[in-house]
């Protein structure tokens, strides 16, 4: 008989939880079953898992498979972890008291990573309650248009500014040129004005 650790899906409509089971590849997903050995929450935000770790890791040594969300789980919990060094143990490379120090020692980082994560939820959903009641009022929007056109204007102001430059040196170079040729043309324009009356004379 092939054994599978999997989940059962429960609860209503677009609120589903599972249940973490062993039961028979032959038989239907929410059907019969011979143990469950936890249940997983996709809901709530960080996902909820409780999980019998001595349970899975006593099937999966008794060569259950389980599904590859089960799977995820599981590593997730530490159980393939603990197969690992099992195998570790059995082969000689590692005491069994050194495997439960290295296991130990994985679990407590892993649950204080989750329990940060539980924490920063909690905050997140004080803020949101306050800020619905009215207690803390959020940043209005049109402050943050504002800003990020500003901040858009800026930067277009100093890209024109250094593309302008160069246009404007060359601009100061060209004028020179231009106001000396009409300076050098009068003084003999002036000549030639002079010249004509004594001439008419």
């Amino acid at each position: 008989m092939a054994v599978k650790i999997r989940l059962a899906r429960r609860g209503r409509k677009k609120r589903p939880y599972y249940h973490i089971v062993v039961a028979d590849a032959r038989s239907p997903r929410d059907g019969k079953f011979i143990e469950q050995i936890g249940s997983y929450n996709p809901m709530t935000k960080p996902a909820t898992i409780e999980l019998d770790r001595e349970k899975a890791f006593d099937w999966l040594t008794k060569g259950a498979q389980p599904t590859d969300t089960a799977r995820a789980i599981l590593r997730f919990k530490g159980v393939m972890y603990k197969k690992h060094l099992q195998r570790g143990v059995s082969k000689g490379a590692l005491t069994q008291e050194a495997a439960d120090a290295k296991l130990t020692e994985w679990i407590e980082a892993k649950e204080a990573k989750i329990a940060e994560r539980v924490e920063e939820t909690r905050k997140e959903m004080e803020e949101f309650r306050k800020m619905v009641s009215g207690e803390a009022k959020p940043k209005p929007k049109a402050e943050d248009d504002n800003e990020a056109a500003e901040a858009f204007r800026e930067d277009g102001a100093e890209e024109a500014t250094s593309e302008e430059a160069p246009a404007a040196e060359a601009a100061v170079e060209e004028t020179p040129a231009a106001e000396e040729t009409p300076a050098a043309e009068a003084p003999a324009a002036e000549e030639t004005a002079t010249e004509e009356p004594p001439a008419a004379e």
